[in-house]
């Protein structure tokens, strides 16, 4: 594991929903904000309403700014993050999750929350100096936001779609060089 499971855990959500934002459109109505809400693990206030919907939507842009920042721009990100909500970090253990860090109340709107964990889980590839952990796709055509957590730093896209496709196209490529082969 190269980070705690809750950094990992944010860092991915945060990818699925800046993600979220690119072809093919997912989050596209409040059931799924709700299914992303329970299979992404988060706990504290849901209220599923429009208003949330739209809230959480609106942030993927900030989202995406953070997580394909430099490490400077990054931790002044964070700092305005934290400023923004108002966050205190604080050491929590809830329901099956060991001590880790929440720096919101969980009553705080899922926008803030999200905002506020990313910029935490952020924090921690910033001091272990690992931003190249986050990118961008390389697929053709793709700015899908990448979270490589391998040991050997060799996810290189954002879905198993984007590579898919990218083999096809080079395996396309090679036949056209290569008839006969």
């Amino acid at each position: 594991m190269l980070f705690t499971n809750d950094t990992e855990e944010a860092l991915a959500a945060a990818a699925a929903l800046v993600n979220s934002d690119i072809e093919p459109l997912t989050l596209q109505t409040r059931a799924e904000l709700a299914d992303f809400f329970r299979d992404r693990g988060y706990t504290g206030r849901f209220d599923g309403d429009d208003a949330e919907f739209k809230r959480v939507r609106a942030i993927r842009p900030k989202l995406r700014e953070l997580l394909t920042a430099d490490r400077d721009v990054a931790a002044s990100l964070v700092n305005q993050t934290l400023t923004e909500y108002n966050a205190t970090p604080q050491l929590v253990r809830h329901d099956t999750h060991d001590w880790h860090l929440h720096a919101v109340d969980a009553d705080r709107p899922l926008d803030e929350r999200i905002s506020v964990e990313t910029a935490l889980a952020v924090v921690d590839v910033i001091r272990s100096d690992e931003m190249s952990r986050l990118g961008t796709c390389d697929a053709d055509g793709c700015d899908g936001i990448v979270v490589d957590l391998t040991r050997n730093r060799t996810k290189r896209f954002c879905s198993t779609r984007c590579a898919n496709r990218t083999a096809v196209a080079a395996y396309r490529a090679r036949r056209r060089e290569h008839p006969d082969t």
